[in-house]
């Protein structure tokens, strides 16, 4: 194992609370900067494919081409076998993969993707250098990363400056950057890659229905996930603390004029010919 894999845990697990959310990405609301370069015959590597729905949105976008997810926890791979064999896709596949260490040839893929990884790796840069590795000349590295001390809410909770506080200790206790978004452009360059177009992007949640379901998940989340697990492991709260932010979450979720804004960062490169 090596010392990256050793440093990086990832922060949220697959508790329900947190495939609430991961189910709901789709190509269209979470990769749309990468839309547009896809072409049918593509081949494509998804990595961090969790629940597969991403995955599954791909494959339907390259008909004529073939798509395989990887995730480094085997048990979620079931999930994302079940989202494509319900949609009836022939052109998809899954396995276990570390991005710090890829177990594909150079140059297999058209399309390298990552939405919400290299915030949770030990080595970012590394980890897109091996990405770049794969990557066939004239092809795409595409990432998508949340900024999390960019995140932004009305009407103002101290609770929730709280929960943020704590989850950005927690996650860098555990090996990983949750204000990826920012720096995935300083990385690429970092990492050698040169034709880099850096975007952002934005969920927002702001209707009675968007708000109850946010606020319900990461109110869930606080205290029932691996997240959960790991502030208590490490010492970083104790479970009123952690109470106490579940419930700013859903104090939170019921003020009408609540809204939330989740800020991305994105880059996508081009591979030299």
């Amino acid at each position: 194992m090596s010392r990256s894999q050793e440093t990086a845990v990832y922060t949220h697990g697959h508790h329900e609370s947190v495939l609430r959310s991961h189910t709901w990405r789709t190509a269209a609301n979470s990769a749309a900067y990468l839309l547009g370069s896809l072409k049918p015959h593509m081949r494509i590597l998804d990595i961090g494919c969790g629940p597969g729905t991403i995955t599954a949105d791909l494959a339907e976008l390259v008909p004529d081409g073939h798509v395989t997810g990887v995730d480094h926890a085997p048990g979620i791979l079931d999930r994302a076998r079940r989202e494509a064999a319900g949609r009836g896709l022939s052109n998809v596949g899954f396995a276990v993969a570390d991005v710090h260490a890829l177990d594909f040839p150079d140059e297999t893929f058209c399309v390298v993707h990552a939405h919400q990884v290299l915030q949770h790796v030990g080595d970012p840069v590394r980890a897109l250098r091996e990405m770049h590795r794969v990557t066939r000349p004239g092809g795409y590295i595409a990432v998508r990363d949340a900024d999390y001390s960019a995140m932004t809410w009305y009407p103002r909770s101290p609770g929730l400056d709280d929960w943020l506080d704590l989850y950005l200790r927690v996650a860098r206790a555990n090996g990983g950057e949750p204000d990826a978004g920012r720096r995935l452009r300083a990385w690429a360059l970092e990492a050698g890659l040169a034709d880099v177009t850096a975007t952002s992007g934005t969920w927002t949640f702001a209707t009675d229905e968007e708000r109850s379901w946010w606020s319900g998940l990461w109110a869930d989340r606080t205290l029932a996930s691996a997240y959960a697990d790991r502030v208590r492991e490490g010492g970083h709260a104790s479970d009123e603390r952690l109470r106490a932010a579940s419930d700013a979450w859903r104090e939170w979720g019921r003020q009408r004029d609540g809204w939330f804004a989740v800020l991305h960062g994105e880059i996508l490169c081009r591979k030299a010919a």
